[in-house]
Formats: C-alpha cells, structure tokens, sequence
C-alpha cells in the first residue's frame, strides 16, 4: 500500500524527533508493566508488542512484566467463581490460584512472547516454572489470612534476568513466586516490575493503567510530581484500589536509584512509545 508524500514526511519527521530519545536510552534497561485495557483489545495487544520489539530494535533494552486482570476475570466467572480485592490486591484461594497459574503462564505469558516474536525481536518467557528469579514472601499479618496465597517479593536473583539480556533477548516474566517452603505465590505485578526495576538498576519504570495516570482531587492529571509528593498523595489517600500498588511501587524504585517511574494510560495506542520517544508522554511522571 502506497504512502502520500505528505504523510511520508510526517513518518520521517517523527523518527527525527525521537532520535534524542533513542540516543539518550541506547543499551539503557527498561521495566514495562503490561496489564488492564492494553491486554484486552488485539490492536492494542499488537501495539504494545510492537512497540517493545521497536524499542529493542533501537538498541534499548525492554523487560516486560505482566499481569493478567481481564483474562483471570473471565476464566473465574467461566468456573463460576467471583473476584475479590483487598488494596488492590486479588484475593486468592487455591481454586483461584489454579485459574491464575493456568492464565499467566500458559496463556498471557505465551501470547506476549509470540507477539513481540512476530514483530522481529527475541523474547524469552521466564516464570517460576522455568527459573527460580524471584522469593517470595506471603504477605504480612493480619492482611495473610484475608489475601490466602498473595505475597510480595523478597528477593530478586537478576543473574536469570542478565542471562536472558545478555543473549539479547526481551525477558517476558509472570508476577507469580516461590516461598522457601515452595509454595507459589500470587504478586501484583506492579510490585514485581518495581523490584525488578530496582534490583536491575533500570533507567525507567513503566507501569500501564486503564486511566490518565495519578489524579488529583478534582479529578485532573497530575503530569509530573516529586516523590515527595506521591508520598503526601498516598498518605491522603487520593489514590485507591489498583492504583495505590502503582504508586507505592514508583516512589520505592525511585529511592532505590531508578531515575524516573511513569504510570500511563495503556488505553493510548502506543502509550510505550509516546511516553519513551516524546517530551510530553501520556500520563504522570515520577522523578
């Protein structure tokens, strides 16, 4: 299919543009938290995968952690089985954690994996089940008997991480881990992507969302804020539900050395891009 020369232009233009961009992050680490509206719809399925390979293809170096929210949600109520959350956690029993293993690592994860592959760069799946990159730790009492098998990462092994980066290769990793006593353990994958962040020394962390970003009390985004900030926001508890994850795990990677955390809206074709090859980005800003 033919292009006009005009909008030949505008393609040139744009890549022009995101030259300081593609120089600033070349052979830079990535965390990109992938879930909500951005899993649901295929062309936005193909624009994340797209946009992960283009970056990796740039010289950049993307790791994707998943989640699975909407595909979970419709294999429970296929099983009859009805969703809970606790601060923004998902409550999971052992019939929930049967639905959530089978999601994650033989649907979600494979599917992300075949996508960025058809776009032309090297993924690789890790999970619990083919590396033990993660120890978890179930979460702390009184919140461990509400949540049953939720837990929160105790340690990062990054070496199954390098190994895969260092085959130049996209680690695609499932938020779900191994206590000492083997059991596996349901994590929100926000909490995952910040330790991972934090364990890779990542230059950005990226958490997709299915709104703006971080909004204030009369309902507008907030751009860009200090963690400083994001503290007061919490601790006033503007922010609620899923988004008080996102948010705990920006101001914590931001402590621990990553030099900017992003939550943006995944419903935003190629919000990835947008937010990584542009001054303005979509979403809020956490530096």
């Amino acid at each position: 299919m033919s292009i006009t020369r005009k909008a030949a232009e505008n393609i040139a233009s744009v890549l022009s543009e995101g030259l300081p961009y593609i120089q600033r992050f070349y052979g830079k680490i990535i965390v990109v938290k992938y879930g909500g509206a951005a899993m649901s719809k295929t062309e936005l399925k193909k624009g994340f995968a797209k946009d992960i390979a283009l970056m990796k293809l740039v010289g950049m170096k993307p790791v994707v952690v998943h989640g699975g929210g909407p595909q979970i949600r419709k294999e429970l109520e296929k099983a009859g089985l009805k969703e809970k959350f606790l601060s923004g956690h998902r409550v999971t029993d052992r019939q929930t954690m049967r639905i959530v293993q089978k999601v994650l690592i033989n649907k979600v994860n494979k599917e992300i994996v075949s996508l960025i592959n058809n776009f032309g760069a090297n993924a690789a799946s890790l999970t619990y089940k083919n590396s033990k990159f993660m120890v978890a730790n179930k979460i702390d009492k009184p919140m461990e008997s509400k949540l049953k098998l939720v837990g929160t990462v105790k340690s990062v092994r990054i070496n199954e991480i390098k190994k895969i980066l260092v085959k130049d290769h996209i680690p695609v990793i499932a938020p779900l881990g191994l206590d000492k006593q083997g059991n596996c353990l349901n994590i929100n994958a926000d909490v995952v992507a910040g330790a991972i962040a934090q364990s890779l020394k990542s230059e950005k962390l990226i958490l997709l969302t299915d709104v703006e970003g971080i909004l204030n009390k009369k309902g507008i985004l907030l751009s860009k804020m200090s963690p400083k900030r994001a503290k007061i926001i919490l601790k006033n508890e503007i922010v609620k539900g899923g988004m008080k994850p996102k948010l705990i795990a920006a101001i914590e990677t931001i402590s621990k050395g990553v030099k900017s955390a992003h939550i943006i809206d995944g419903r935003v074709p190629h919000a990835v891009l947008l937010e990584v090859l542009t001054k303005e980005g979509v979403g809020t800003l956490i530096s």
